[in-house]
This record gives structure tokens, sequence and C-alpha cells, in this order.
């Protein structure tokens, strides 16, 4: 710990820094990810390295935390494995210990992948160091930073949502099988008699379309609200540091930088704790083996 100072003194120089290193004036972070190779029937785009290096950063540490595994643990097996855990028991709170268990790899691997994706793009250097692309006349036209955080591309986030909607509907159809599946959106469960069930199945079953729609929209619900909050705070961040000048921008965006250090942690919660609450509400049965609508 005698190092922290030293570690936040240099991490405030960077955030200074990228003001020199993007050039003069305000950089608005682009709507679109930027192609920075483009091999015809493949781009590469500054979201997709910062995907990239995420995905091996957690590789590494995995690799590093698992290289000499101990009974008791220490040091940073200690470390992961307290996260693990307590990922593993806010689900089951959720889920239920059997569900959280059979699908903890999707979520553990989802939330730890949006909390470091989020706070990546908090890195100095993140979105603001870049060129300006210019046209034949020597305007400018784009500008294009080397890197940007993966979850303010809308289709990082997109991929995210439909690979959970992929997931819910295997692990539907596996619980309760093609038949109750349907039966869970369309058909009345609970006990009457006489006209009042006759009213109440037919309104369950007029219930079940609506029911579709909104299943249908979720994927759309959790990729917006992911992406925008994360692209909001990036954009944010960015136009601090420029209001700031040129060598203040840091100490103008610093207030928000903490405080979107917490809205990306956040954020990988709301997403996890989302799609968990979808999958019990489809694959959670009470004692008696029967589910609510």
């Amino acid at each position: 710990m005698r190092h922290f100072p030293t570690i936040i003194a240099v991490w405030l120089f960077g955030l200074a820094l990228p003001l020199q290193a993007a050039g003069d004036g305000h950089h608005e972070l682009p709507f679109n990810a930027p192609v920075l190779v483009d091999f015809g029937f493949f781009k590469i785009t500054n979201s997709m390295v910062a995907m990239w290096l995420v995905a091996a950063v957690i590789i590494f540490i995995a690799q590093l935390a698992t290289r000499k595994i101990s009974l008791v643990p220490s040091g940073l097996q200690n470390l992961l494995e307290t996260v693990i855990e307590g990922l593993q028991d806010f689900l089951a709170t959720i889920m239920g210990a059997k569900l959280a268990r059979d699908t903890f790899w999707f979520f553990g691997s989802i939330f730890i992948f949006i909390i470091c994706a989020n706070w990546m793009g908090l890195f100095p250097g993140v979105g603001t160091i870049g060129i300006n692309r210019v046209n034949e006349a020597g305007k400018i036209i784009e500008w294009a930073p080397f890197l940007r955080g993966a979850n303010a591309d809308l289709n990082m986030t997109l991929g995210l949502a439909l690979a959970f909607f992929a997931m819910w509907l295997y692990w539907s159809v596996k619980a309760n099988g093609p038949g109750g599946f349907l039966a869970h959106i369309f058909v009345y469960q609970g006990e009457g008699k006489g006209f009042i069930k006759i009213m109440l199945i037919a309104i369950f079953f007029l219930v079940g379309f609506l029911e579709v729609v909104s299943i249908l929209i979720r994927p759309l619900t959790l990729t917006f609200r992911l992406y925008g909050n994360i692209y909001a705070g990036e954009s944010l961040l960015e136009l601090m540091l420029y209001m700031g000048g040129k060598w203040f921008g840091w100490l103008a965006a610093l207030p928000f930088y903490f405080l979107e250090l917490m809205v990306g942690a956040i954020q990988a919660l709301v997403f996890t704790l989302l799609t968990a609450v979808f999958t019990s509400l489809m694959c959670t049965h009470d004692e008696e083996g029967e589910h609510g609508h």
C-alpha cells in the first residue's frame, strides 16, 4: 500500500496526457465504432480490440490465480475465490442453489466480463488517444480513437443480449419441455371452477401473446440499457476532460470518473440480475411442481 500515492499520481497524469495526444479541440465519442483494419469481408473496430484485450486480461489473471492451487487459498487465488463465492451466493438467492450452480458458468462470466469491460473503458487513453481522419480537401471528417469501451458499442451489448436470449430458450425448454414451455406462457395453472375458470383460461391465453411480445423485447431492453449508460458516461467524461482545458481537464473529469467506476459496477450487476430473474421466472418451480404465469 506504500506505493498507492505514486499509482494515483501516475493515473492522474495519464488522464491529462491524452489531451495532448489527441490534439486540440473537443472530439465526441463516435456513435459507430471506427474501423481500424478493413479486410473487406472482416472489419476490426476499436471496440473489438478492446473486447479482445479485456478477454485476454481475464484469461491471464485466471491462469495466474490457478497456476498453483492451494487448499488454503491466499493472495490472488483467495481474492478470486471470494468473488466467485459471492456471485454464487447472490445468484442462489434469486434462482435457487441448483439452477444457480448449473448456470453459473454463464452468469458469472457475463458479470465479470461486463464489469471489466466497463472499467477498462475508463483507463487513461481509451477513447481519447487517436487520429483525425481527413478527406482529400484536408477537412476532418471523423475522429477515430484507437480504443473505446467495449460496451460503448451497440454491437457488443446486442451480442451479449442475444447470447443470453439463446441460452434462456435452451434452459426454459430443458426445464419445462416444449409443451410445458408454451403452457407456462399461455395456460392458466391456478384453481377455479365453472364460469370463472373458463374466463381465466381465456384471459391467460390472450395475455400470453403480450407475454411473447415482452419476451421478444427483453434482448432490446438489455442491449440499450447497458449501451446507453456506458456510452453516455464515456461521452460525459470526454466532454468534461476538454471543458477543463489542456492542463486541468483531468481535474474537471475526476468527480465523474469515480462516479463512472460505480456506474460500471452497477450496470454489470443490473444486467446479471435481470437475466438471472428472467431465467428464474421460467425455470424455477415451486414445491408442487407448478409455476406461475
